[in-house]
C-alpha cells in the first residue's frame, strides 16, 4: 500500500476534480502491475495497473488507495467491472470514497462478486491525499491552505514593506512544490503592487504543473505589465466587483487574463462567493499567499482549512512592522482560532508549523465582518 500511496501522490494537482489514486497488483509477493490516475478524463489507477498485469492479475491482490468506482456518471468506465473481470482474488482498499454515488457501493459490489475486500490499510495516508477531493465533494468548495512566511515574532514585512526574503531557499522551494500540487494560488492586489510576484510553480521539473493564478482586486488596480499576467502556460483569473472599470476588464481579457465579477459586500469580494465559484469550476485545492488583510479576511470568514506557517529564525520587532494576520484583534483570548492536528518540522534553517482549523472559531468571528478589500 505504501507504493500505491506514493504513486497516487504523483497525480496531485493534475487530476481535479477527480482524486489522486494509486494502485498496485501483487501476485506471489511480486508486483506485476501498477498505475496512478494522471489527469481527469484519463484512465483510472486500477485500470492501468490491471492492464499492465494482464493475465498475471488472476488470483492476485489489488492494492488501491481509494475505493474503486462503480457509477457511470463520468467520462471513463467504472473500475469495479474491470476488477471483477481481471480475476483478482483480493482487493485491499485504503479509504472509502466520500462521493455519495460510490461510498461503500464499490466494495459491496466486489464482495457480491465473490472477491475478498479488506478496507482500512493505509487509511491515514489516503485521507491526507484526498483532502481536496473530499472537501469539494462534500461542501462544493475547494480545500484551502493559508501559507505564511514570517519571522519568529510573526512579522511578514518591515514597516516599509520589504519582505524578500524572510525565509530561506529550502522553504521557498517547498512553497513552489506546494503550488505544483495545487489547483490554484490566490493573492491580493496589495501583494501584487508591493512584490509583483509571478505565482508560478518553479520546481525544476519539465512536467511541472501550472496552477491557476488568482488575484483579488475589487477596483482593478492591477498594472497590465504585472508579472502575474505574463505566461500563457499559467492562466490568470482577476476577481473584481461591479464597481471596477469595464474598460480595464476588457484590457485584462485582451492581455490574456480572465476578469471575473463576483457579488460584493460593501465593495469587498466575499470568500463565500469566490470559493463557491471555484468549486463550480472543479478547483479542489487552493493556496492563499496574501498579505495581512487577505489572511485576516480568509480566517474571519472561516474560509481556511489548513495553515502552513514558515517561521524564520530571526526577529524583526516594531509595532509598525507588518504582522502575519491583519484586521482587528479579538477582545478575549478565548476567541483565538484553535488549531488541531498540529505538526512541526525543520525546513533548512526555518521551522514549518502545520495545523488544521476547527472552523468553529472562524465562523463566530466572521459574523458582520466579511469580505476582501
Amino acid at each position: 500500500m505504501e507504493r500505491a500511496l506514493a504513486l497516487a501522490a504523483r497525480g496531485l494537482g493534475t487530476t481535479s476534480p477527480n482524486p489522486p489514486v494509486g494502485a498496485v497488483v501483487v501476485r506471489s509477493g511480486r508486483v506485476v502491475g501498477e498505475g496512478y490516475h494522471r489527469r481527469a478524463g484519463g484512465p483510472h489507477a486500477e485500470a492501468l495497473a490491471l492492464r499492465r498485469a494482464g493475465a498475471r492479475a488472476r488470483g492476485a491482490t489489488l492494492y488501491v488507495t481509494l475505493e474503486p468506482c462503480c457509477h457511470l456518471d463520468k467520462r471513463t468506465p467504472p473500475c469495479v467491472p474491470a476488477i471483477i473481470a481481471s480475476g483478482v482474488a483480493r482487493v485491499v482498499v485504503a479509504a472509502r470514497d466520500p462521493n455519495p454515488r460510490v461510498r461503500g457501493r464499490g466494495m459491496a459490489a466486489l464482495r457480491r462478486a465473490g472477491l475478498r475486500v479488506d478496507p482500512g490499510v493505509g487509511t491515514a495516508g489516503s485521507e491526507k491525499l484526498i483532502e481536496p477531493y473530499r472537501t469539494l465533494i462534500t461542501t462544493g468548495r475547494p480545500f484551502v491552505t493559508l501559507k505564511v512566511a514570517s519571522t519568529l515574532d510573526g512579522k511578514i514585512a518591515t514597516a516599509r514593506g520589504e519582505s524578500r526574503w524572510i525565509t530561506g531557499p529550502a522553504s521557498r522551494g517547498l512553497v513552489h512544490f506546494l503550488r505544483s500540487r495545487s489547483d490554484a494560488v490566490v493573492t491580493g492586489i496589495g501583494t501584487v503592487l508591493a512584490d509583483d510576484p509571478r505565482l508560478t510553480a518553479r520546481t525544476g521539473s519539465a512536467q511541472e504543473h501550472a496552477p491557476l493564478r488568482i488575484v483579488l482586486d475589487p477596483s482593478l488596480r492591477i498594472p497590465l505589465r504585472a508579472k502575474v499576467l505574463r505566461g500563457r502556460k499559467a492562466p490568470t483569473l482577476v476577481v473584481t466587483t461591479e464597481q471596477s472599470p469595464r474598460a480595464k476588464r476588457a484590457a485584462l481579457r485582451k492581455a490574456g487574463a480572465e476578469a471575473l465579477v463576483l457579488p460584493s459586500h460593501r465593495g469587498r469580494i466575499t470568500w463565500r462567493a469566490l470559493l463557491s465559484e471555484l468549486g463550480r469550476r472543479g478547483i479542489a485545492s487552493l493556496v492563499i499567499e496574501g498579505g495581512a488583510e487577505v489572511n485576516a479576511s480568509a480566517l474571519r470568514e472561516g474560509a481556511v482549512d489548513r495553515v502552513l506557517f514558515f517561521l524564520a529564525p530571526r526577529m524583526l520587532g516594531g509595532a509598525d512592522a507588518v504582522g502575519a494576520i491583519g484586521g482587528r484583534s479579538p477582545v478575549r483570548l478565548s476567541e483565538a482560532l484553535p488549531l488541531k492536528r498540529v505538526s512541526v518540522m525543520r525546513v533548512g534553517p526555518d521551522i514549518l508549523v502545520e495545523g488544521y482549523l476547527t472552523g468553529k472559531g472562524a465562523s463566530r468571528r466572521a459574523r458582520g465582518r466579511a469580505g476582501v478589500k
